[in-house]
């Protein structure tokens, strides 16, 4: 069911399907990408979402902690590569120099899948605004916590990938169980304490001083069309309009912020 997360190169090949198809379509409701814009990636992986990017006539850069998913994004964008339209660091966020190694500023950030895996997302949150252009934008894509896998169990490897909502255990037991089934019990559980919940965000977005502009939830991740063979499909309004409930329904919530 989830061998896709397996196959790299599938993996790139359906994040810049994505990207190019639903999330740069989202920022341009309220933002016009532009040739020679640059872009900030945090969290990148193997660069299948700044591709996307690149086709737009952007340069990307992107900030990955896993070394060996450069090494298979340089192996899978080439050119890009070597012509300098898009670089890569190997380090932790907060270990980023960002006066020397981020070169100046970026009209664009983009964080897929990231916000719900970092520690203090506060205080990464609010250090972005001091590296975007004037009117620049940040894109956020994440799955709410308490919604059916949000606690990715599809990094298992036993039957427990396919259980929904066993992230929601107690936390001695969802642990206990993690380790019965020989899983990466420190990699799931960190997820556990790092949980984002769209209350949770925009809570944050408006303590560090940003406005959402635009937002878009998912009861179907625009994902899924290439991971399961499922439409995607926006969340019904009356459950959008319910605080915390929403949570449990939201396979996927788009924004866009800007700094105040």
């Amino acid at each position: 069911m989830f061998e896709f997360h397996k196959d790299r190169k599938r993996y790139f090949d359906i994040q810049v399907a994505n990207a190019s198809e639903y999330v740069i379509p989202f920022i341009e409701k309220k933002f016009t990408i532009k040739e020679e814009m640059r872009v900030l990636e945090i969290g990148c992986g193997e660069g299948g979402v700044l591709k996307a990017f690149l086709q737009k006539g952007c340069t990307g850069l992107g900030v990955e902690f896993d070394i060996p998913r450069i090494e298979d994004a340089k192996q899978f964008m080439p050119q890009e590569t070597q012509s300098g339209k898009i670089k890569f660091i190997s380090k932790d966020i907060y270990n980023v120099n960002a006066a020397t190694e981020l070169d100046g500023l970026f009209d664009i950030i983009i964080l897929k899948d990231v916000i719900e895996h970092i520690h203090d997302q506060a205080k990464l949150i609010a250090w972005m605004k001091n590296f975007l252009q004037p009117h620049g934008i940040i894109f956020f894509g994440f799955p709410p916590w308490y919604m059916p896998f949000g606690g990715h169990q599809q990094m298992c490897r036993t039957k427990l990938m396919q259980m929904p909502y066993i992230h929601l255990l107690p936390k001695q037991l969802y642990k206990w169980l993690l380790k019965k089934n020989n899983e990466a019990v420190d990699d799931l559980m960190e997820i556990r304490e790092t949980q984002i919940t769209i209350e949770r965000f925009e809570k944050i977005c408006k303590q560090t001083n940003y406005t959402i502009i635009h937002k878009t939830h998912y009861l179907l991740n625009p994902i899924y069309k290439w991971k399961f063979n499922v439409k995607p499909r926006k969340q019904f309004a009356f459950i959008q309009a319910i605080p915390f409930v929403r949570n449990f329904f939201t396979t996927c919530v788009y924004y866009a912020i800007t700094p105040n």
